[in-house]
């Protein structure tokens, strides 16, 4: 191991080291497929890694190095498509994880992309905004060889934002020495982005929550739902629950939660959150922390910040009968067991939050082109491939007799799988 690596090492329990999680539920479906091993072999282990250090100037005039990492983790359904994260926590196997997510969340939709994160060990709070882009623009030159809009397209994703893609599109383009608007999705509009695309994830939450109630045959009118999180996941999905009727009973951001079993009024949260960035002072509602939103009386919960935010520490204890995952990994295998003996229904992360990669995809294709759409054209379409994917998922776990979640492995890992055979391995 380098001492590059070493830096980026996990720590924690082996419940929630998040590459364990991912191949807990890939191995489920792997045995379930009955995968020859070496395929098995060859789908469990990332591509590629590049772990690299990044040397800013900061503005005091001091030199930082900042560790980073991007991991292609499949490239047999096409080019690599995963977010960039700036966090003070990123490690290898967190990114891994997240990788190997990417690579069956875009089969389980059916888009023609294979799976690949990125991070950055930063603390975004504390730089500021010309001590990030020095950041994003040494990490984009320091894996330029990886990227393309044939190799690797890379997104936002915790802690990164229109703005850094920006960057990361301008350093790249500076390099190959033409502007290549479609090496980056998640980009400002006028730069190539996609409309629609900062609100994609969110509004495939609401989507899917409308959809799994379906199947239990309860009305979303008045439906009590609790979201955790209020950035472009959380924060757009309540937003929607609010106007489609539903009763929002707690909203949460990093300095806790607002809890109110009548209803928040969710626009003047919202705008309160955008002028003071933070909850806290909200005139309304209890506050109350982050655990006690996951654990609140209510119909459906929506995790939209985290990873392994319910664990088999606190699953004995949700309420919710159903949960629609917008973040990535916010439970554990471990966890899994206890909802699911609970009759909890779980609408798994690679299916939930898939409204944003697809919408990354129509933006990919829509820069390809040089042809842009009307939002209208890009809801419909992202709707359209996310409840036929939800049937599907939901089929298919039916046919195996399991979870949603192993179902939607089943589907993602079997589709990958078959592209695999048939491409062959060259040697």
């Amino acid at each position: 191991m380098t001492e590059l690596t070493r830096v980026l090492e996990t720590s924690g329990s082996a419940e929630t080291n998040p590459f364990e999680a991912m191949m807990t539920r890939f191995d489920a479906a792997a045995k379930r497929l009955d995968l020859d091993p070496g395929l098995y072999q060859l789908l469990r282990t990332p591509d590629r890694e590049l772990v690299v250090a990044i040397p800013v100037g900061m503005d005091d005039g001091s030199l930082r190095v900042f560790m980073g990492c991007r991991v292609q983790h499949n490239l047999s359904r096409g080019p690599c498509k995963g977010g960039i994260r700036f966090a003070p926590d990123v490690t290898l196997d967190e990114v891994r994880a997240l990788a190997a997510w990417m690579t069956w969340k875009c089969a389980v939709v059916n888009l023609p992309f294979g799976g690949a994160k990125g991070g950055v060990r930063c603390d975004p709070s504390k730089l500021s905004p010309g001590e990030l882009e020095r950041i994003a623009r040494r990490y984009t030159a320091s894996i330029l060889d990886l990227l393309g809009p044939d190799r690797d397209v890379p997104a936002p994703d915790l802690g990164t934002g229109e703005q850094t893609m920006a960057w990361v599109m301008d350093t790249y383009s500076m390099h190959v020495r033409h502007t290549e608007t479609a090496v980056v999705t998640g980009k400002p509009v006028v730069l190539g982005g996609s409309r629609g695309r900062r609100e994609a994830t969110g509004r495939g939450v609401v989507l899917l929550a409308e959809r799994a109630l379906e199947w239990l045959g309860i009305p979303s009118k008045g439906c009590r739902v609790a979201v955790q999180g209020s950035g472009n996941v959380g924060g757009v999905a309540a937003s929607l629950f609010h106007e489609r009727g539903w009763t929002v009973v707690g909203m949460s951001d990093v300095t806790g939660s607002l809890l109110d079993p009548e209803g928040l009024p969710v626009p003047e949260v919202l705008e309160h959150l955008r002028r003071k960035r933070t909850l806290e002072g909200f005139p309304s509602g209890a506050r109350g922390s982050n655990a006690d939103l996951l654990e609140a009386d209510c119909d459906v919960l929506v995790p939209a910040a985290l990873e392994n935010q319910i664990t088999s520490a606190n699953a004995g204890r949700i309420r919710a009968r159903v949960l629609v995952e917008g973040a990535n990994g916010p439970t554990t295998a471990k966890a899994d067991e206890i909802l699911e003996a609970k009759g909890a229904l779980v609408v798994p992360d690679i299916l939930a939050n898939a409204g944003g990669v697809t919408v990354s995809y129509f933006e990919w294709v829509q820069d390809r082109a040089g042809y842009f759409w009307e939002e209208s054209i890009v809801n419909e379409r992202m709707e359209r491939i996310l409840l036929e994917s939800a049937e599907a998922v939901r089929a298919t776990a039916a046919r195996h007799q399991t979870s949603l979640r192993v179902g939607a492995y089943l589907l993602a890992v079997e589709r990958v799988a078959e592209n695999t055979r048939l491409r062959g391995v060259y040697a």
